[in-house]
Parts: C-alpha cells; sequence; structure tokens
C-alpha cells in the first residue's frame, strides 16, 4: 500500500477511533525481553498477500521484541503460529482433534482486548463457537454482489448511474439490451453455486437445509432454487449468461473487459479496480419479486486467521499483541481497501461509510447494506452442512451439467443434494 493512502485512511480512522479502541488498545506494548518469532503461513492470491506483508512489516518496524514471518510452505509439513485458511484448508484443519487455541481464550489469557465486531448470524460459522465467542479472526469476509462494467452499459444505451438491475427480471431486460448492441457475454457468475444456492436462498429466506433429529441435513433443492437455477438455464440457451470452466476465469473475463455484468465476492472490487481495464460499478444483488419478504439478508464467508494449539504463552502474548496490532483503525481500513475485504471492528464499519474516502469502500457499503437488509432468520442464516468446500464443489459440478444443456435444473439440484447428503 503506499504511504499516501495510508496517511489518508489514517486520517479518515482518526475521526472515528474516538471511544472505539480501549485505552488498553492505545498503550504502548511491554517491551519484550527476547525477540519471539511467530511464524504465518498463508494462501493468499499476490494482491492481497501484498496487503498482508504491508501489515506485517509495519508491525516488525514497530515491535521491537517480536517479529512476524510470513510462509507460503504447507502448513502441514511445518509449525506454524498462525494459518489463514479457507475452503478444504479450512475444512481439514478444523476436522477432528482441535488443531487451534480459541482466538477469544488466547487474547483473554494475554490480557489484550479482542476489539471486533459481534460475529453476526449472516457470517460464516466456521470461526465462532456455540456460543458466538470467536474461535479465529474472519480476516477475509466477502459476500457476492453484483459488478458491471459502465461503459459497456453506455454502449448499450444504459445510464451506467442508475442501471435497471434490482430484480432479476429487469436485469434480464438490461441483459437483453446488451445482447441486441453486440455485446457477447453480458452475464456471468462467480462461484456459481455459492451465489445461486448459497445466498440467494437466504436473500430470498429461503431455507437450503432441514433439520433431521438434532442434525441438520442438506436440502437446497426447493422450488426457489429449482426456479432460479433454470430462469438462468435459459439465460444461458439464449446466450445472456455464459459460464465459464476455471475457478477464476468468470472475473477474470469481467476484468479483461469481455463481460458486462457478473456476479462475484465483494472484496473482487479491489482487484478490478487495481487491474484499471474496466470502468466498475457495484451494486446489491436483483430478487425475485414474487418470493414474499425478499430481499433478505445475504452471507459472508471467507479466510480466517487461526491460531495453532501447542504454542508457549509467550509466544501467545506476541500473537495476541500482533492480532490487536491488525484491529486498529488504520490497520483495518488499509486492510479493506486493498483486499476489499469487510470490516471487523466499528471504526473501519465507520470509516467504509466516510466521504473522505470517496468510492475506494463503495464495494463495502453495498455488502454491508445487503448483509444487514433485514434481521437474519433461521432460514437466512449461514448454514455450516452448505458451506462446507466439498458441498460447493458437488453443488458447481451438478450445475455444470445444466449450463451445458445436459441436466434440467431439478434433476442437476435433486442431484447435488443426495451427494451432498452423502458426503456430510
Amino acid at each position: 500500500m503506499n504511504i499516501k493512502c495510508f496517511k489518508t485512511a489514517a486520517a479518515v480512522i482518526s475521526i472515528f477511533s474516538v471511544g472505539v479502541l480501549s485505552p488498553a488498545a492505545h498503550a504502548a506494548p511491554a517491551a519484550a525481553t527476547a525477540e519471539q518469532q511467530i511464524q504465518l503461513y498463508h494462501g493468499l492470491p499476490p494482491a492481497r498477500a501484498a496487503a498482508l506483508v504491508d501489515v506485517v512489516d509495519r508491525f516488525n518496524a514497530q515491535e521491537k521484541g517480536i517479529k512476524v514471518v510470513l510462509s507460503d510452505k504447507d502448513w502441514h509439513t511445518g509449525s506454524p503460529h498462525l494459518l489463514i485458511l479457507e475452503g478444504e484448508d479450512e475444512d481439514n484443519f478444523v476436522a477432528g482433534t482441535p488443531r487451534y487455541k480459541a482466538l477469544h481464550v488466547l487474547m483473554k489469557e494475554a490480557g489484550v482486548p479482542l476489539q471486533t465486531l459481534r460475529p453476526p448470524a449472516m457470517m460464516t460459522r466456521t470461526p465462532v463457537d456455540a456460543k458466538g465467542r470467536l474461535l479465529a479472526l474472519p480476516v477475509g469476509l466477502s459476500t457476492p454482489v453484483l459488478f458491471l462494467n459502465r461503459n459497456a452499459l453506455r454502449q448499450a444505451g444504459i445510464n451506467p448511474e442508475a442501471p435497471t438491475v434490482g430484480t432479476w427480471f429487469e436485469l434480464q431486460e438490461t441483459l437483453g439490451r446488451l445482447a441486441d448492441t453486440g455485446h457477447t457475454c453480458p452475464y456471468t457468475v462467480s462461484e456459481p453455486g455459492r451465489v445461486m444456492v448459497e445466498n440467494l436462498s437466504a436473500w430470498h429466506n429461503e431455507p437450503v437445509a432441514t433439520a433431521h433429529g438434532k442434525t441438520m441435513a442438506p436440502s437446497f433443492n426447493g422450488m426457489f432454487q429449482v426456479k432460479h437455477v433454470a430462469m438462468m438455464a435459459s439465460w444461458a440457451r439464449a446466450r445472456y449468461l455464459h459460464m465459464f470452466d476455471q475457478r477464476n476465469e468468470a472475473e477474470q473475463r469481467f476484468a479483461a473487459g469481455e463481460c458486462a455484468v457478473i456476479a462475484a465476492p465483494s472484496a473482487s472490487w479491489a482487484e478490478f479496480r487495481r487491474q484499471g481495464k474496466v470502468d466498475v460499478a457495484v451494486m446489491r444483488l436483483p430478487y425475485h419479486e414474487d418470493f414474499p419478504g425478499a430481499p433478505q439478508n445475504t452471507i459472508a464467508d471467507g479466510p480466517a486467521l487461526w491460531a495453532a494449539a501447542g504454542k508457549k504463552p509467550a509466544e501467545y502474548k506476541a500473537v495476541a499483541r500482533f492480532i490487536s496490532f491488525w484491529l486498529q483503525p488504520e490497520n483495518q481500513v488499509a486492510w479493506q481497501r486493498e483486499t476489499g475485504y469487510l470490516p471487523l471492528n466499528r471504526a473501519g464499519l465507520l470509516a467504509s461509510r466516510s466521504e473522505l474516502l470517496g468510492d475506494d469502500l463503495e464495494n463495502v457499503r453495498v455488502a454491508v447494506d445487503q448483509l444487514t437488509n433485514k434481521p437474519t432468520t433461521a432460514d437466512s442464516a449461514a448454514q455450516p452442512v452448505v458451506e462446507r468446500e466439498s458441498v460447493r464443489r458437488i453443488l458447481d459440478e451438478e450445475l455444470a451439467g445444466v449450463w451445458s444443456d445436459q441436466k434440467a435444473a431439478k434433476e442437476a439440484l435433486d442431484n447435488a443434494v443426495t451427494r451432498a447428503t452423502v458426503t456430510k
């Protein structure tokens, strides 16, 4: 992150930080008697890894008795103190005998306040215990939103400052105009299972899991899910919707200007703007008007920072100081700007609404408004039985048969539920 941007972020945050952090959080850390080296594993992509390097470098420059060292080597073969994990890596890490030290316990034992927002019900449940306490720090939260290429809209005669995309039928009309004016990829989706099943179900307050005794089982093959996937299948046949095989290809195509509209994680905003090939706008996901109560809320998900079990008390104290540093207001805003991720504390949340930052955090404003549109219900809350990487992979595999016109929407979703239930 460049110095000018960091100073701007610091100036904005200074306005909001009064009364947000406790005096202990502002107190100068006590000098360590000997340097503690903290190993931090991550598998972040280059741009977000650079933002992490920035946080670590500033911490190391400030702290004389602690040094955080980054590593992208396989965490199975080493013994890092901290790990940023997501997807299958995170699923494997938390499975079986706990290999982590709960964050809320670590911070309390170290005597360092944990200055975060209370984990909301729409957040992924993986880094939270049954009492709503943080087991890990969700440093990479994001939720799917709609991104639009303003230049493509202008070329289609659509006002890019007020596009009509609030409902799915309105979006369909907009995509038709894009197609009629020669755009070969009006719409695409990144991670279709996560968007079309997990988040759009929550957005319409429709269940994706059903209680079977004391356990939950996948049930995302209801009327709503079948209707939406069938509608998307008709868009694919009409060449309004283009799906791509590779995981990140849809985002790459949008960033290159090849696709006009994409449903993608809110954090993608930072990379789209960094590449600078698209004049990008961000809006909430559309909703179906014929489902009463919609829109409701979407779900926040992403990588989390875990502390490994079995370390020494002095090492955990060093870890706690690093986490406290990361949560300082100016560092939170810097992290949001460079990665696109959502804020972790009140100061970051307030800063995202500051006019002094311009539209740098417009994705955060839209994402937070979408996540908090209405109070979360049992049906719109995150469901661990569905949000596992193995289930998402099954969903995307079955949906691929719909996009290739080999399966009907109901058949694909029925198959996905059966397969997800077996793998539970």
